[in-house]
């Protein structure tokens, strides 16, 4: 008989794992997608769902068609790990690295989890997302160089607005997105977002 264990989502484990122990260790699990709190915990997440999925897939296609049209930059998707300075190891649902910020890097730092933050950030909620959770990590970003951040709430149809050094916008219902300065010209249509099926 199978012994069934039940855990929380995600599961944070206390593990002293050097630089390239964690490497190797998401290297040697890829159907798990880990992150590694500033303190060391290491965190274990499971797959998403079939709609958070779509959606992940819809805002990183808008996303790449406007990258692959400015060639400002480099977008990134949620299995992309990034060492941010605080010593965090964090995977965005989806990022995006100014040309110049990349072209910086190495050949060696290009291969692994990148020694950077993102200059811009999204993070979707998923079903068995925490609202404080997802805060917390847009906060961190910002406090490690993040330029301009969504945090995206369809099950309550919202986005949270990071920007550095202002307060947080929180929109209801909103149609589409701007990227501002940091992603000129690009506009993010929600409606997709908000409506599947």
């Amino acid at each position: 008989m199978d012994t069934i264990i039940s855990l929380p989502n995600p599961l944070e484990l206390q593990i002293d794992l050097t630089d390239e122990q964690y490497f190797q260790l998401c290297q040697n699990n890829r159907y798990y997608k880990f992150e590694r709190s500033a303190t060391g915990e290491l965190i274990i997440m499971s797959p998403t769902g079939g709609e958070t999925g779509n959606r992940n897939f819809n805002l990183a296609v808008k996303l790449g068609i406007w990258n692959q049209k400015t060639k400002l930059g480099l977008a990134f998707d949620s299995s992309t790990g990034f060492k941010l300075p605080n010593g965090a190891d964090r995977a965005p649902d989806l990022s995006w690295v100014k040309l110049e910020r990349w072209n910086a890097l190495t050949p060696e730092q290009k291969k692994k989890f990148l020694p950077l933050c993102p200059d811009f950030v999204i993070e979707l909620r998923s079903e068995t997302d925490t609202l404080k959770t997802l805060r917390e990590k847009m906060q961190e970003y910002l406090e490690n160089g993040t330029q301009l951040g969504w945090l995206i709430d369809p099950q309550n149809q919202r986005v949270e607005i990071y920007r550095l050094g202002k307060e947080v916008e929180i929109l209801q219902s909103p149609v589409n997105l701007s990227g501002e300065n940091v992603l000129p010209g690009f506009v993010l249509d929600l409606q997709e977002i908000w409506n599947i099926g």
